[in-house]
C-alpha cells in the first residue's frame, strides 16, 4: 500500500504542536525562543503523552515526555498531574497561604500554569475534583511544614514526583464510590508511565528523569558543527549504576532474580517508572485491592499475578534522577523524547538534524557510501536526492515532525527515503508495534542573546 507524499505527511504532521514564547511578556524576557512537538502512534490508542506549560507565579517553564506501559492511564494521569505538584513545591510560602485561602473562602484561584496543549492533548474532566483534592492535601502540607528557605529547584522536582507517585497509590487504595472513578484510578496505579521533565529559568535548566525517555542538549561548536550533550541517564539494564541500586536495596539472596533478561524481575523494562503498583505493594495489599475492586479489574490478567520472585516489595521508584545544567550560548536546543525516537537515532545525528534544521544550513558532507558497492544508478539518484532535499528540507514547518520524518524514513546512507516512509506509516496497528515504538518529541529552542546576557550579568 503506497502512501503519497501529500498522504505521508497529513499522517507526520496530524499532531503537530509550536509554541513561541512572546517576545517580552511584562516580566522577563525568556531564554526560551518557543518550542516544537510531535507524536507519531504505533500503539492504538498511542501510551505516551506530553506537556509543556509556562509556571505563572514563578519564572519557569515546564516541558515534559511520558511514556506509558500496560495502557496509557498512568501517562495520562501524569501528564496532567505533575507540573502542579512541580509548580507548588516551587512556590513561596505566601503564595501556598494566599491559594489556601482563597480556596477557604470560595473565591477565584491564582492561576498556576498556563498551559500549551494540542487539540488532541485532552484533560480526564471527571477526575478533576479528586485530583484537585489531592494536590490540595499536598499543598496544606508545605504550609504546614513551612521552613522559611527558598525552595531548591532540584528538592522541588523530586519532592514532586514522589508524592504524585503517592498520591496515585493511595487513591488506588483508598477507592472513589463513583465507579466510573474507582475504576480510573485503579487503572492509572496498575499501568506505568516514565517520565522525562525539563524546567527552564534563565539560564537554569534542570533535567528530572524517571525511566528511559531522554533529554539530550544540542550544542553548536565554534566550527559550525553540532554535538550532542546527554541530560539524563536511562533506568534500566544497560545502566550499571542502576543495576547496583536496585541490587542494594535488596536482600543478597535475590540477587539473582532481580534482573532477569534485562528486565525488572524479569518483567519490566524501566528500573523506574510512576504507578505499577504491581511492583510496589505488598502481594497482601494487591489482593485487597484487586479482590474488592469492580470486576473489569478481575478480568485485566495484567493484575491478577503476581511477579515472580516477589519477596521484599517496593522494587520500583518514580524518583528521578536530577541533573543541572548552566546554558551557554553555543547551547542552541533541548530534544526530550521518549525511547521511540532513541531505539532508531544516534544522539549525535539528532543533534546534527535538529541543528542544521534550526539554522537552515546544510553542510554538504561528502556522500559517505563507506564500504557499499554502489553503482552509478544508486549514487545518481543520492544526488539527485540530495538536491530535491535540498530546496525541500524545509518543508517541515516543526522540528519534531522533521526528526520523526528521518527516525522513521532513514535508509543506510541517512537520507530520508519516501517509500520506506510510506512502507512504515501504511502499516497496519497491529504490524506497526513490531517495527517501532511511540514516538514523542519536543525540541525547545533556546535564545542564545539572552543566555549570553544572563551569563554575562551573573
Amino acid at each position: 500500500f503506497y502512501l503519497t507524499p501529500p498522504q505521508v505527511n497529513s499522517i507526520l504532521k496530524a499532531n503537530e504542536y509550536s509554541f513561541k514564547v512572546p517576545e517580552f511578556d511584562g516580566k522577563n524576557v525568556s531564554s526560551v525562543l518557543g518550542f516544537d512537538s510531535n507524536q507519531l502512534p504505533a500503539n492504538a490508542p498511542i501510551e505516551d503523552r506530553r506537556s509543556a506549560a509556562t509556571c505563572l507565579q514563578t519564572r519557569g517553564m515546564l516541558l515534559g515526555v511520558f511514556d506509558g506501559h500496560a495502557g496509557c492511564a498512568c501517562a495520562q494521569a501524569v501528564s496532567e498531574r505533575l507540573f502542579y505538584y512541580i509548580a507548588v513545591s516551587l512556590l513561596p510560602h505566601e503564595t501556598l497561604l494566599e491559594i489556601e485561602n482563597a480556596v477557604e473562602s470560595g473565591r477565584a484561584l491564582l492561576p498556576i500554569l498556563q498551559w500549551h496543549k494540542h487539540p488532541n492533548d485532552y484533560f480526564s474532566k471527571e477526575a478533576s475534583k479528586l485530583y484537585f483534592n489531592s494536590l490540595r492535601t499536598y499543598w496544606q502540607e508545605l504550609i504546614d511544614l513551612n521552613s522559611g528557605e527558598t525552595t531548591d529547584v532540584k528538592e522541588a522536582l523530586i519532592n514532586a514526583f514522589k508524592r504524585l507517585d503517592n498520591d496515585i497509590s493511595l487513591e488506588a487504595q483508598v477507592g472513589d464510590p463513583n465507579s466510573f472513578l474507582n475504576y480510573l484510578v485503579l487503572r492509572v496505579a496498575f499501568s506505568g508511565a516514565t517520565a522525562c521533565v525539563a524546567h527552564v529559568d534563565g539560564v537554569d535548566l534542570h533535567v528530572a528523569n524517571t525511566g528511559d525517555s531522554r533529554a539530550m542538549l544540542g550544542v553548536q561548536e565554534e566550527d559550525g558543527s553540532w554535538s550532542a550533550v546527554n541530560l539524563s541517564y536511562d533506568h534500566n539494564a544497560q545502566n550499571e549504576h542502576e543495576v547496583e541500586r536496585v541490587k542494594m536495596e535488596h536482600p543478597k539472596s535475590e540477587e539473582k532474580s532481580l534482573v532477569k533478561q534485562d528486565r525488572l524481575l524479569g518483567l519490566l523494562m524501566p528500573f523506574r517508572a510512576f504507578g505499577d503498583v504491581k511492583f510496589k505493594w505488598s502481594i497482601e495489599l494487591q489482593k485487597r485491592v484487586v479482590e474488592s475492586g469492580p470486576d473489569q479489574l478481575n478480568d485485566n490478567e495484567y493484575t491478577k499475578f503476581i511477579p515472580p520472585n516477589y519477596h521484599t516489595p517496593p522494587y520500583l521508584t518514580a524518583e528521578p534522577e536530577v541533573i543541572h545544567h548552566k546554558l551557554r550560548p553555543q547551547d542552541k536546543f533541548l530534544v526530550l523524547a521518549t525511547d521511540g525516537l532513541w531505539e532508531t537515532m544516534h544522539r549525535q545525528d539528532v543533534a546534527r538534524i535538529v541543528g542544521e534544521y534550526l539554522t537552515g544550513v546544510h553542510h554538504q558532507q561528502p556522500i559517505a557510501v563507506g564500504g557499499y558497492k554502489v553503482t552509478l544508478g544508486q549514487m545518481h539518484g543520492l544526488l539527485t536526492e540530495r538536491r530535491a532535499r535540498i530546496s525541500s528540507v524545509f518543508e517541515d514547518q516543526n522540528a519534531a515532525t522533521h526528526l520523526i520524518r528521518h527516525a522513521v524514513g532513514n535508509n543506510e546512507f541517512g537520507t530520508v527515503d519516501h517509500e520506506r516512509l510510506s512502507k512504515m506509516l501504511s502499516l497496519p496497528e497491529e504490524l506497526a508495534r513490531m517495527y517501532r515504538d511511540d514516538i514523542t518529541i519536543i525540541v525547545v529552542q533556546f535564545n542564545s542573546h539572552v543566555v549570553g546576557a544572563c551569563q554575562s550579568e551573573q
